[in-house]
Order: C-alpha cells, then sequence, then structure tokens
C-alpha cells in the first residue's frame, strides 16, 4: 500500500510531464489502496468501520463545497464580485495583495 500511494504522489506531483490530471490520479490510487486494503484479510468489521469513518468526512468536505460553489455563483450570477473588482485599479502586485488582505480580514470581520 506505501508504493501505490507513495506512486499515486508523484503522479499527482508530476501531473503536467505524465499528462494525466491530479484528480484522476488521486482518485486511482484511493481505490487501489482501498482494494489492497479490503482484499489484505484483515476483519471485515475492522474494515467497514474504517472505509464509513472515511467516507463521512469525504461526504462532509464535499457538501461543504458544494455549498460554498453555490453561494460563490450566486454572488457572480449578481456581479457581486465586479463591484469589488471595479474599485481595484492598481497594476503593482504589492499593492494589491495588500488590499486584498485588508478587504479579506475585514470581510471576515463582519
Amino acid at each position: 500500500m506505501i508504493v501505490i500511494f507513495v506512486l499515486g504522489y508523484l503522479a499527482i506531483a508530476l501531473e503536467h510531464p505524465i499528462k494525466v490530471d491530479k484528480a484522476a490520479s488521486a482518485l486511482i490510487t484511493g481505490v487501489l489502496v482501498w482494494t489492497l486494503f479490503v482484499l489484505s484479510g484483515a476483519d471485515q468489521h475492522f474494515i467497514e468501520e474504517q472505509l464509513l469513518h472515511h467516507l463521512s468526512e469525504i461526504s462532509s468536505i464535499l457538501f461543504f463545497l458544494l455549498g460554498a460553489m453555490t453561494i460563490v455563483e450566486l454572488v457572480d450570477a449578481h456581479e457581486g464580485f465586479s463591484i469589488i473588482t471595479d474599485k481595484i485599479t492598481t497594476k503593482n502586485r504589492v499593492k494589491l495583495l495588500w488590499i486584498v488582505s485588508v478587504l479579506t480580514f475585514f470581510s471576515l470581520q463582519l
């Protein structure tokens, strides 16, 4: 399993040279590692418990991302981002970093 994980990690890191998307490499690596874990002969109850635990964590992250992407799409559909980007006129990267940092800090305080 460690060898498959390392190979999968390398496939993710070398996405551009091998021309395979990171998501595909990660999914294949995950499926192969879980398949080896199931076929390893461990206790079925332990395997089921671990699988359900990890699936619940992954699903909670996916539900959060689904909600967050929905909010972003709604703001974008109503041109909420253009209100902010129209006010930023600088081409200086350092100044832009400070503007975005201050805006982010104060928006998180609300």
